[in-house]
């Protein structure tokens, strides 16, 4: 893939980010990392969360012999039963009854489940790394991060970046809930704590017995065990991620973007280091940041711009007559001598022999046969009418 060097422009990015202190106040500025303008892809984010959320599933089955443990055998035909294995013995009513069979009482079940079922799936490198910076990206934009839920009415500015100093200074988890409360992220914090609630089904024999909704994200560079990854771990919803390792599970939970994220500053400029920039490799061997296709996405203000409608011929004009409802030459004679000339020629002699009959029939004198039966058929009508009258 050949290297693009394209330079970030106010429109799609914005070049720098406040860094926020422990106590709230504005403490310094930041360079917006380049990640941050990858295009937001959520059809990649959701088939790839939904791919690796199956890698940490567990096997399960049921027993192999399950359903088989009894001696059982078909009757065969000709009993007037059906021909499913039934229980051999007798002197108790488990003889007789069907067995093994899925639709049986203490039967196997349809397709036992196996535990050699395919669990994993595989998914290319750079699909995982294309939906982790959509992710990041995404976390940037204040309509994503509301759309999914987040609390952030009173958070100053996405992306949230506070001072690297709090890695070490917030120990305590009562200093994590003060932090939060000072950078404004603490009614999501409390939206998460009050919707803790028992899980519907099973679940709750399989220690996962609870169930809430997610709050802020922590993303620290310090080490995986420093003093605010303790601190802020036993916050409900509440997560804490190292840049170096972040995770789609974490970054779009469900598969939905737009997580609410707090990055402290160390970690905020190691972006660059780790996903690069238009100028600089990153370092992920061979990887390259994913582009828009398009800097500019209205494409309608593009066409109608001045300096592509000064250049693009006018429009045409629709030159073609409107056209007539089709004629019948069966009854349009226009529509007929248009198809066939010669009919002209054809109606004109039937019309001479037309006249021709006519004129012949009014001239030309009855037979007098023809008057005789005239004659007869009247009498003989006048004759039937008189027999036919009945008198009371």
């Amino acid at each position: 893939r050949s290297s693009h060097k394209a330079t970030k422009k106010m429109a799609e990015t914005r070049p720098l980010v406040t860094v926020y202190g422990a106590d709230g106040a504005a403490g310094g500025t930041a360079p917006l990392p380049g990640v941050f303008a990858a295009p937001i892809r959520p059809d990649v984010v959701l088939s790839v969360h939904t791919n690796i959320a199956k890698n940490a599933r567990q096997a399960y089955a049921v027993m192999m012999k399950a359903g088989h443990q009894t001696s059982a055998e078909s009757w065969g035909t000709g009993r007037a039963v059906s021909r499913i294995p039934r229980v051999q013995g007798g002197g108790t009513q488990r003889s007789g009854q069907g067995a093994f069979g899925n639709m049986c009482r203490s039967g196997r079940m349809f397709a036992p489940t196996k535990v050699w079922r395919k669990w994993h799936r595989k998914v290319n490198l750079n699909e995982r790394r294309y939906a982790v910076a959509s992710a990041i990206a995404a976390s940037a934009c204040p309509p994503l991060v509301m759309a999914r839920g987040h609390k952030i009415d009173d958070c100053p500015e996405l992306p949230l970046v506070v001072d690297a100093s709090v890695t070490d200074s917030v120990a305590k988890t009562k200093a994590a809930v003060a932090l939060l409360a000072k950078l404004g992220a603490a009614a999501d914090a409390d939206k998460c704590a009050a919707s803790k609630k028992l899980r519907a089904g099973k679940g709750k024999m399989r220690n996962r017995r609870y169930v809430g909704r997610r709050g802020p994200l922590v993303v620290h560079a310090g080490e995986s065990q420093c003093a605010l990854a303790r601190a802020a771990r036993n916050l409900p919803g509440v997560d804490v991620a190292h840049v170096d390792r972040l995770n789609l599970l974490l970054l779009a939970p469900g598969g939905h973007v737009g997580r609410f994220v707090v990055w402290t500053s160390d970690a905020f400029a190691k972006l660059d280091a780790i996903y690069g920039t238009a100028g600089a490799p990153a370092l992920k061997a061979g990887y390259v940041l994913p582009r828009a296709c398009m800097t500019n996405a209205d494409l309608a203000r593009l066409v109608n711009s001045d300096e592509i409608q000064s250049v693009v011929r006018p429009a045409e004009e629709d030159v073609q007559r409107p056209k007539a409802p089709k004629k019948n030459p069966l009854k349009n004679l226009e529509a007929m001598l248009a198809l066939n000339p010669y009919h002209a020629v054809h109606r004109e002699t039937e019309l001479k022999a037309a006249k021709a009959r006519a004129s012949s029939k009014k001239t030309a004198k009855r037979p007098k046969a023809v008057k005789a039966r005239k004659a007869a058929s009247k009498a003989f009508y006048e004759v039937a009418n008189v027999e036919g009258e009945v008198t009371i």
